[in-house]
Protein backbone atom coordinates (compact mmCIF):
# COMPACT_ATOMS: atom_id res chain seq x y z
CA UNK A 1 0.00 0.00 0.00
CA UNK A 2 2.83 2.38 0.85
CA UNK A 3 4.50 1.71 -2.50
CA UNK A 4 1.35 2.41 -4.52
CA UNK A 5 0.67 5.63 -2.57
CA UNK A 6 4.25 6.70 -3.17
CA UNK A 7 3.96 5.96 -6.90
CA UNK A 8 0.70 7.91 -7.18
CA UNK A 9 2.25 10.92 -5.39
CA UNK A 10 5.35 10.69 -7.57
CA UNK A 11 3.20 10.61 -10.72
CA UNK A 12 1.12 13.62 -9.58
CA UNK A 13 4.29 15.52 -8.74
CA UNK A 14 5.70 14.77 -12.19
CA UNK A 15 2.51 16.01 -13.89
CA UNK A 16 2.46 19.19 -11.83
CA UNK A 17 6.10 19.90 -12.69
CA UNK A 18 5.48 19.24 -16.38
CA UNK A 19 2.47 21.56 -16.50
CA UNK A 20 4.17 24.44 -14.69
CA UNK A 21 7.57 24.10 -16.41
CA UNK A 22 8.70 27.24 -18.18
CA UNK A 23 8.93 27.20 -21.94
CA UNK A 24 11.97 28.97 -23.37
CA UNK A 25 11.76 30.73 -26.71
CA UNK A 26 15.18 31.13 -28.35
CA UNK A 27 15.68 34.20 -30.58
CA UNK A 28 18.39 35.12 -33.07
CA UNK A 29 19.95 38.60 -33.46
CA UNK A 30 16.96 39.64 -35.63
CA UNK A 31 14.42 38.47 -33.01
CA UNK A 32 13.29 35.48 -35.07
CA UNK A 33 12.68 32.14 -33.36
CA UNK A 34 15.64 29.82 -33.64
CA UNK A 35 17.46 27.02 -31.83
CA UNK A 36 19.47 27.44 -28.65
CA UNK A 37 22.83 27.10 -30.43
CA UNK A 38 21.98 29.93 -32.90
CA UNK A 39 20.31 32.21 -30.35
CA UNK A 40 21.42 35.63 -29.19
CA UNK A 41 18.47 36.09 -26.79
CA UNK A 42 15.81 34.06 -25.02
CA UNK A 43 12.45 34.53 -23.32
CA UNK A 44 10.98 32.39 -20.58
CA UNK A 45 7.25 32.09 -19.96
CA UNK A 46 6.00 35.53 -18.87
CA UNK A 47 4.65 35.90 -15.34
CA UNK A 48 0.95 36.71 -14.96
CA UNK A 49 0.56 40.21 -13.50
CA UNK A 50 -2.65 42.21 -13.01
CA UNK A 51 -4.59 41.81 -16.28
CA UNK A 52 -1.54 40.91 -18.37
CA UNK A 53 1.98 39.56 -18.35
CA UNK A 54 5.40 40.71 -17.18
CA UNK A 55 7.76 39.90 -20.05
CA UNK A 56 11.50 39.62 -19.56
CA UNK A 57 13.97 38.81 -22.31
CA UNK A 58 17.58 37.83 -21.66
CA UNK A 59 20.86 37.79 -23.50
CA UNK A 60 22.05 34.23 -24.02
CA UNK A 61 24.42 34.58 -21.04
CA UNK A 62 21.44 35.29 -18.71
CA UNK A 63 21.80 39.08 -18.48
CA UNK A 64 18.46 40.90 -18.66
CA UNK A 65 17.89 42.46 -22.10
CA UNK A 66 14.33 43.84 -21.81
CA UNK A 67 11.43 44.02 -19.37
CA UNK A 68 7.91 45.34 -19.58
CA UNK A 69 4.20 44.72 -19.14
CA UNK A 70 2.09 43.39 -22.01
CA UNK A 71 -1.62 42.71 -22.22
CA UNK A 72 -0.90 39.70 -24.45
CA UNK A 73 1.27 36.65 -23.93
CA UNK A 74 1.88 35.86 -27.59
CA UNK A 75 5.46 36.13 -28.78
CA UNK A 76 5.80 38.60 -31.67
CA UNK A 77 2.37 40.11 -30.93
CA UNK A 78 3.04 41.88 -27.63
CA UNK A 79 0.81 44.81 -26.67
CA UNK A 80 3.02 46.74 -24.28
CA UNK A 81 1.57 49.16 -21.74
CA UNK A 82 3.50 51.65 -19.65
CA UNK A 83 7.26 51.78 -19.26
CA UNK A 84 9.39 49.21 -21.10
CA UNK A 85 13.13 49.10 -20.45
CA UNK A 86 15.95 47.71 -22.61
CA UNK A 87 19.46 47.03 -21.39
CA UNK A 88 22.94 46.71 -22.84
CA UNK A 89 24.71 43.39 -22.31
CA UNK A 90 26.65 45.11 -19.53
CA UNK A 91 23.37 45.59 -17.62
CA UNK A 92 23.37 49.36 -18.17
CA UNK A 93 20.04 50.91 -19.26
CA UNK A 94 19.81 51.32 -23.05
CA UNK A 95 16.25 52.56 -23.75
CA UNK A 96 13.17 53.64 -21.85
CA UNK A 97 9.96 53.61 -23.87
CA UNK A 98 6.39 54.41 -22.87
CA UNK A 99 3.49 52.57 -24.48
CA UNK A 100 -0.25 53.03 -24.56
CA UNK A 101 -2.50 50.53 -26.31
CA UNK A 102 0.58 48.80 -27.74
CA UNK A 103 1.95 51.96 -29.42
CA UNK A 104 4.78 54.26 -28.42
CA UNK A 105 3.22 57.14 -26.52
CA UNK A 106 5.02 59.66 -24.35
CA UNK A 107 8.74 59.86 -23.67
CA UNK A 108 11.34 57.69 -25.36
CA UNK A 109 14.89 57.93 -24.05
CA UNK A 110 18.01 56.29 -25.43
CA UNK A 111 21.28 56.15 -23.51
CA UNK A 112 24.94 55.62 -24.26
CA UNK A 113 26.34 52.48 -22.66
CA UNK A 114 28.24 54.76 -20.26
CA UNK A 115 24.88 56.04 -18.95
CA UNK A 116 24.62 59.48 -20.54
CA UNK A 117 21.43 60.47 -22.35
CA UNK A 118 21.80 60.03 -26.13
CA UNK A 119 18.30 60.94 -27.40
CA UNK A 120 15.02 62.17 -26.01
CA UNK A 121 11.89 62.11 -28.17
CA UNK A 122 8.16 62.29 -27.58
CA UNK A 123 5.62 60.05 -29.26
CA UNK A 124 1.89 60.18 -29.80
CA UNK A 125 0.08 57.04 -30.96
CA UNK A 126 3.26 55.49 -32.35
CA UNK A 127 4.61 58.56 -34.18
CA UNK A 128 7.20 61.09 -33.13
CA UNK A 129 5.41 64.23 -32.08
CA UNK A 130 6.99 67.19 -30.32
CA UNK A 131 10.50 68.19 -29.33
CA UNK A 132 13.40 65.90 -30.24
CA UNK A 133 16.92 66.26 -28.86
CA UNK A 134 20.08 64.25 -29.37
CA UNK A 135 23.15 64.61 -27.18
CA UNK A 136 26.88 64.07 -27.30
CA UNK A 137 28.41 61.89 -24.59
CA UNK A 138 29.60 65.05 -22.85
CA UNK A 139 25.95 66.08 -22.32
CA UNK A 140 25.91 68.89 -24.85
CA UNK A 141 23.10 68.99 -27.41
CA UNK A 142 24.02 67.50 -30.80
CA UNK A 143 20.74 68.35 -32.52
CA UNK A 144 17.25 69.55 -31.75
CA UNK A 145 14.06 70.04 -33.61
CA UNK A 146 10.40 69.18 -33.71
CA UNK A 147 8.24 66.43 -35.14
CA UNK A 148 4.58 66.54 -36.05
CA UNK A 149 2.81 63.25 -36.77
CA UNK A 150 6.13 61.53 -37.48
CA UNK A 151 7.50 64.21 -39.84
CA UNK A 152 10.25 66.75 -39.16
CA UNK A 153 8.85 70.28 -39.06
CA UNK A 154 10.26 73.77 -38.56
CA UNK A 155 13.85 74.72 -37.99
CA UNK A 156 16.29 72.03 -36.94
CA UNK A 157 19.62 72.90 -35.34
CA UNK A 158 22.75 70.78 -35.35
CA UNK A 159 25.62 71.66 -33.03
CA UNK A 160 29.31 70.85 -33.01
CA UNK A 161 30.66 69.33 -29.81
CA UNK A 162 32.45 72.58 -29.00
CA UNK A 163 29.46 74.92 -29.70
CA UNK A 164 28.25 77.23 -26.94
Amino acid sequence: MKNSTFLVLLFIGFLTTSITAQETIWLDANWKKTTKDKAAFYRTTPQTKDNGFWIVDYYKDGTKQMEGFSTTNTYDNEQFEGLVKYYFKSGQLSHELNFQDGKLDGNRKEYYESGELKEHAKYDEGKRNGIFKSYYKNGKIASRGKYSKGEKVGVWKIFYKNDY
